[in-house]
């Protein structure tokens, strides 16, 4: 199976190696789940959780110290992903949708996905190769999320009502 993305590392937080991570979960709790985590392959078994204002703060083994922590600033958080835990019906990844087309109803490609900021009602960002384009992925815009193909399908008259150029 291959690895799921769930985050990436922001900074180091404090003197005792503890990192600060943006989730790309639906929420920062997710991570309370994972027992062990990868950076660039690395395995670090997660020694202590918190989470503030939507972000995830771990302290892992072997990162002893702010220096340590500093070397991992940038680098991907995966998990592999029979460790993923399930979700609910509706709810995906956002590695599992990041790269996706996005079209019409009609079937016409607007762009693809190139990221999602989480909020109360998530924010899309297509990236049409010339523009990018912000939308939330709220009912009656969202019609209908193919992960497995990498499709997401979007209501043409409520996009162009709620998108922002």
């Amino acid at each position: 199976m291959s690895d799921l993305t769930v985050g990436v590392v922001l900074k180091p937080q404090g003197i005792r190696g503890e990192i600060k991570i943006k989730p790309f979960t639906d929420g920062a709790e997710t991570f309370a789940a994972f027992k062990r985590v990868f950076l660039d392959g690395a395995e670090y078994r997660v020694l202590s959780f918190r989470s503030a204002d939507g972000f995830v703060y771990l302290g892992l083994r072997g990162v002893a110290d702010r220096n340590a922590a500093e070397l991992l600033r940038g680098k991907q958080v995966t998990i592999p992903r029979e460790e993923a835990p399930a979700l609910p019906e509706g709810s995906y990844y956002i590695a599992d949708l990041l790269g996706s087309e996005i079209v019409t109803e009609e079937g016409v490609l607007l762009g693809t996905l190139k990221d999602i900021t989480q909020a109360a009602t998530d924010i899309y960002v297509l990236d049409t190769g010339k523009k990018e384009i912000l939308f939330p992925a709220a009912s009656g815009v969202v019609v209908n999320v193919d992960a497995a193909a990498g499709r997401i399908t979007v209501n043409k008259r409520r996009f162009e009502e709620v998108a922002v150029l």
